[in-house]
């Protein structure tokens, strides 16, 4: 068996591979990396009809948790169900996992923000994803309708997965209070004033969990109650709370070491 086989270090990205597009398997509903696969319903449309795909053309595809491989497509006739043929091209590959895993608890603002995080923090890589209601948050949506806006979260991710290639699709953690949060030994604090990223250091635990207050921030109570690891600085300016969000995971990200790549300076 060749380079990038399952298990068989440093493994590599799907983003590594030449393809025009990018999808998932579900295993839940039994579905897995085959060596032939018929590519049905939306995704199929998706390959056939939007980026009209030719017979030949490279596709990889993931199953979420960094299981991936190259398909290509194969010939013969779609019909009017639009099922598209692939057949493997490679071995199975494994999308390294990077360390410390990254976590963002952002609390939820208003309108259609918290999608537009959910979307970026999956392109940054980040592995963990946790909506929380603070003091200050103005949006505080009704119980009976936080499972769907969680769903809602899920395609998003799925979505912007899709879209930057990743194998592995972040958690995304059901609406909870911030007080929930308090004792994560890599727990760290967004805030004017806190250390630059190259300065926190290792977290205790296998994590950093990163928290961004709402519009208002938090309150001085709530962060003394989180019990933070550290703290960590955005800038000199005021930021909006998805600004804040997105910039910290991104610096954090930026900090992870890349099997295979230059360290971070």
């Amino acid at each position: 068996m060749g380079p990038g086989v399952r298990g068989s270090p440093p493994g590599s990205w799907p983003a590594d591979v030449p393809a025009s597009a990018h999808l998932f398997v579900d295993p839940a509903a039994g579905e897995s990396l085959a060596d032939m696969l018929d590519v049905g319903g939306e995704d199929g449309h998706h390959l056939a009809r939007v980026l009209r795909l030719r017979a030949g053309e490279t596709v990889t595809v993931a199953d979420g948790t960094g299981g991936w491989r190259p398909y290509r497509v194969g010939s013969g006739d779609r019909g009017p169900a639009a099922v598209v043929h692939l057949e493997a091209s490679g071995e199975l590959d494994q999308e390294p996992a990077l360390s410390p895993r990254l976590a963002v608890a952002f609390a939820l603002t208003k309108g259609d923000k918290p999608e537009l995080v959910v979307q970026k923090l999956t392109e940054l890589g980040v592995d963990r994803i946790v909506p929380v209601l603070a003091e200050r948050s103005v949006s505080r949506p009704d119980p009976s309708r936080a499972g769907a806006a969680a769903d809602r979260w899920r395609r998003i991710v799925r979505e912007a997965a899709r879209q930057c290639r990743r194998a592995t699709l972040p958690a995304v953690e059901d609406l909870a209070s911030l007080a929930t949060l308090a004792g994560h030994p890599g727990l760290v604090v967004a805030e004017r004033g806190g250390e630059p990223a190259q300065g926190l250091g290792s977290p205790t635990g296998d994590e950093i969990l990163v928290v961004i207050g709402p519009e208002g921030g938090l309150t001085d109570a709530e962060a003394a109650d989180l019990k933070p690891w550290a703290r960590l600085d955005l800038g000199p300016h005021i930021l909006r709370a998805e600004t804040a969000a997105l910039a910290a995971a991104a610096l954090l990200a930026a900090g992870r070491p890349r099997p295979g790549g230059r360290p971070p300076t």
